[in-house]
């Protein structure tokens, strides 16, 4: 009996481990586009590490109009959340990294699929684009969060902006 006891602690121990040193690291990243090269300035988040469960994690998401065209400019248009290819996320800014647990991960989750299945007009230049996405996400793994008027088509200025509100991030501001 003393046997199985001692292999029962032992695996418990495992898995305990295994559970502990499981992790995701959700990066926020803006990318500084050009109007000349097809590509708009943008911000979304990237998630990469596994589960408890061992579930590995390599996804990212950002929010934009469905169609660029002189009517976001005008109000609501369709949107889409997009899925970067890896040759453009190499590309980007990588303003600061957070570790988050299964719970959090899952959070962000169903705040992605929220905004994916909103009905509608979803996108917004001024009041729902990649920056009010990104934020949302931010303030779901514990980011102090503000939106100043003059950033909102600045994602890398209004990242920076949050970098240096969350000093905990340790992160440094990138030019």
């Amino acid at each position: 009996m003393g046997r199985l006891l001692q292999l029962a602690l032992a695996l418990t121990a495992f898995f305990w481990a295994a559970a502990a040193s499981a992790e995701v690291r959700v990066t926020f990243h803006s990318f500084d586009g050009s109007v000349l090269f097809g590509r708009y300035p943008h911000a979304f988040v990237s998630m990469e590490g596994e589960l408890a469960d061992g579930t590995p994690i390599k996804e990212n998401y950002g929010f934009s109009a469905k169609s660029a065209s002189p009517a976001v400019l005008a109000g609501p248009v369709e949107h889409i959340v997009m899925v970067e290819k890896d040759k453009w996320i190499d590309r980007t800014n990588r303003h600061f990294t957070v570790v988050i647990d299964d719970a959090k991960y899952w959070a962000i989750r169903k705040e992605v699929a929220r905004w994916r299945d909103a009905p509608g007009k979803y996108y917004d230049l001024a009041t729902r684009n990649c920056i009010h996405f990104v934020g949302a996400i931010a303030q779901i793994v514990g980011v102090r969060v503000t939106y100043p008027e003059d950033m909102l088509r600045r994602p890398k200025k209004w990242l920076n902006h949050i970098t240096g509100r969350n000093p905990q991030l340790r992160a440094p501001q990138i030019d």
